[in-house]
């Protein structure tokens, strides 16, 4: 017997990398429903060999539904997902509005499993921001061995964090260059992304941070430890999916870079790929399509008592937001439901 899933927002990005992922790690699915809003009322998506036509999320009765991924963001969340809770049905929600809620669980299953009891609060899990997954992956084991006091990360997040109309952007934009003629000016970022980097990911705040920025210090704290100093500054770059991320740690003990290397490897949802030697890295296009988090370029930092830095590599749209709620939903049913 398998479970009744429900994918919301199943036309955009990270919906269709659910419905992907859920057939690739053959979720234990009895029935699926796909739904969207009504201007995509009947566009068809895949799950594995079989085609869904999307339902009209509105008039969508989650009765008798064991649990739904939300990737609909903030503001039609904050109408469905009650719905979907009240009606008993676990919302597992891709976008920001739960994730600092008190009573509700932010989960990566590779760092925090033990909190996915707490779903029963509100019925709703939360995923965190695509560059606090990957990030907070490689921190855990880490922290595990020799507690960390101070994280400072520089990201250098790809076009696809901020949806198809970002890639939509990028390529528009390539093209343009090369044709003087078409002029593309910027809609979704600020600058010209093409050929170009932005520091700016999501709207200032008061103290001159950014949200994307505030987003990764707070959801790190709540994940592994609320004792841990964060301080990030995000960066949008010219790359159609993967987000990078140079990460620098200070820990309360001497870590050992062999060491850390070998926590790494051993560490579950992490592949370590060190050689150097020109190439011995991951970068973002080889990490696409990937469940993996990749991590390169592990190195003491000789500038801080106790310091390693290393470089971080995942598929955004997976281990950054489809892959993360497959994955708690995973978790779900086999810690709680126990159907599948």
């Amino acid at each position: 017997m398998g479970y009744r899933v429900v994918v919301a927002g199943a036309t955009g990005n990270v919906g269709r990398e659910m419905l992907n992922i859920l057939a690739e790690r053959q979720f234990p699915v009895d029935e699926i429903a796909a739904l969207a809003s009504r201007r995509s009322l009947g566009t068809e998506v895949s799950f594995g060999d079989k085609t869904l036509t999307t339902q009209d999320i509105d008039t969508f009765d989650f009765t008798g539904w064991d649990m739904a991924l939300f990737a609909i963001g903030s503001d039609a969340t904050k109408v469905y997902a009650p719905k979907a809770a009240e009606a008993g049905c676990v919302v597992i929600d891709n976008s920001s509005l739960y994730r600092y809620d008190p009573e509700i669980p932010l989960i990566v299953p590779e760092c925090n499993p033990q909190a996915i009891h707490d779903y029963k609060n509100k019925n709703i899990i939360a995923n965190p921001n695509c560059s606090t997954a990957q990030m907070v992956v490689a921190l855990k084991p880490l922290h595990d061995r020799a507690k960390i006091k101070r994280v400072v990360v520089s990201t250098y997040q790809s076009v696809s964090g901020a949806g198809k109309d970002g890639m939509d952007e990028l390529w528009d934009q390539t093209k343009a260059v090369y044709n003087p003629t078409t002029d593309v000016p910027p809609n979704k970022f600020q600058k010209q992304i093409a050929f170009n980097v932005i520091p700016q990911i999501d709207v200032f705040m008061e103290d001159g941070s950014t949200k994307e920025e505030w987003k990764m210090v707070v959801e790190t704290k709540k994940i592994i430890d609320p004792s841990i100093k964060v301080t990030a500054t995000c960066v949008r770059v010219p790359v159609f999916v993967g987000h990078s991320e140079a990460v620098n740690i200070e820990f309360e003990e001497f870590l050992d870079e062999d060491e850390a290397r070998d926590i790494l490897r051993e560490a579950p949802g992490i592949m370590v790929i060190d050689k150097r030697e020109p190439g011995g890295y991951v970068s973002p296009i080889e990490c696409a399509g990937d469940f993996a988090t990749f991590i390169s370029r592990i190195r003491q930092d000789s500038t801080v008592e106790n310091g390693i830095n290393l470089w971080c590599v995942s598929d955004n749209l997976r281990k950054g937001a489809a892959l993360n709620a497959v994955q708690i939903a995973e978790l779900l049913g086999r810690e709680v439901l126990k159907k599948g």
